[in-house]
């Protein structure tokens, strides 16, 4: 784990540093390291300076929530950001949150050695997805020997001398778990609370995400909110996605909105599921008529040569414009085809354009015409 911690550390200093160095190094651009808060519409404090501002961008990210559950604030618990430090590998790492920070990190540690156990409050795993996709994510970890504990209604915590106890309120197994590390992944909130946006009347919602419009101007003129902080997306890319729409409207009078970005994320657990646009609950909730098109792995040759063939792939389709709904593919590759159909979506091209394409082989990509090829009314 030492090790581990290392290349960790180098990675992320050599990013770090060299932004940094870029910016200090930029012409008219002054780096400060101090906590910024606001005290009017367009000044901000930092330090004892005062400075003022026609513009102002807020992109002042995330972390992790900790959950109001009886017990946590007396024991020691980690975080996606403390969890990194570890220099040992946990004898019984308990994830609290079956989401998608908590699963890979989950596996993470299962392959490093750990026992591990998954505690959710909800029914299943990743309750945004699909149910066969939380299913099969579910059969994958406990494939490896992972401890999966669903409808953990009345989760709290005790100190132990080596650890802690996790109590649960689950149907069936122990009603409590030993584990010698807590990670806690039940979500993110934004790190707004110390901004003192009130003083410049920057309004934000019920959970603290600046609240922004299709353009991401806050309600107050001159002020941006961009990132994790402004609730409309929490990935890295959705974020680079904010400063380029930004940028775009203000100085290239090239007129972008979030609302013309189609969603789409990973889970990094291995293997991997890419997904964009809806899911089958979703096109099922709109009453569209669609067609669906499903294709194990075990189907797919570049997963047989590999020997990786858990998984599957689904696209969903309109019926009358044929233009791509959705897809998942969860399989070895899965986070980097699904931008074959990502793409396809933007241009606005009918599925058939994908389906007539010529792809190369062995790739999980070749096999996407042919699940197109294929697809069925949605029942």
């Amino acid at each position: 784990m030492k090790a581990v911690k290392a290349r960790k550390e180098s990675i992320l200093t050599k990013s770090r540093d060299g932004i940094e160095k870029w910016l200090r190094g930029m012409e008219k651009c002054t780096v400060f390291h101090a906590p910024a808060r606001f005290v009017s519409s367009h000044e901000i404090a930092v330090d004892s300076e005062i400075i003022g501002a026609d513009r102002i961008f807020i992109n002042v990210g995330g972390r992790a929530v900790v959950p109001d559950l009886h017990g946590v604030n007396k024991i020691s618990y980690l975080t996606n950001s403390t969890i990194l430090e570890l220099e040992e590998v946990p004898e019984h790492l308990v994830v609290v949150g079956g989401s998608y920070v908590g699963l890979e990190f989950a596996q993470m540690f299962r392959r490093f050695g750990s026992e591990v156990t998954i505690v959710e409050k909800g029914v299943r795993l990743i309750l945004h997805e699909d149910e066969d996709i939380s299913a099969a994510v579910k059969e994958i970890l406990e494939s490896e020997g992972i401890d999966v504990r669903l409808g953990a209604e009345c989760i709290s915590f005790e100190q132990t001398g080596k650890g802690a106890f996790v109590h649960l309120s689950c149907g069936a197994g122990d009603p409590k778990v030993h584990g010698s590390h807590v990670l806690l992944a039940v979500g993110r909130r934004p790190n707004t609370d110390d901004l003192d946006l009130e003083k410049a009347g920057v309004q934000t919602d019920e959970r603290g995400y600046i609240v922004v419009d299709d353009e991401l101007r806050t309600n107050i003129p001159g002020i941006w909110a961009m990132g994790d902080c402004n609730g409309k997306g929490a990935f890295t890319h959705t974020s680079y996605n904010d400063f380029e729409i930004v940028a775009a409207n203000l100085l290239d009078n090239d007129r972008r909105r979030v609302s013309d970005r189609i969603q789409a994320h990973a889970l990094y657990i291995d293997p991997p599921l890419g997904r964009v646009g809806m899911t089958e609950t979703e096109v099922r909730k709109s009453g569209k008529p669609a067609l669906i098109g499903t294709r194990p792995m075990t189907k797919v040759g570049r997963a047989v040569e590999k020997g990786e063939i858990k998984g599957f792939m689904k696209v969903l389709v309109e019926a009358e414009s044929k233009k791509i709904l959705g897809a998942a593919i969860l399989g070895t590759g899965g986070d980097e085809a699904i931008h074959c159909i990502l793409d396809i979506m933007y241009s606005g091209s009918p599925y058939t354009t994908l389906q007539r394409a010529m792809h190369i082989h062995p790739t999980v990509s070749e096999l996407i015409p042919t699940v197109l090829g294929d697809l069925k009314p949605l029942a």
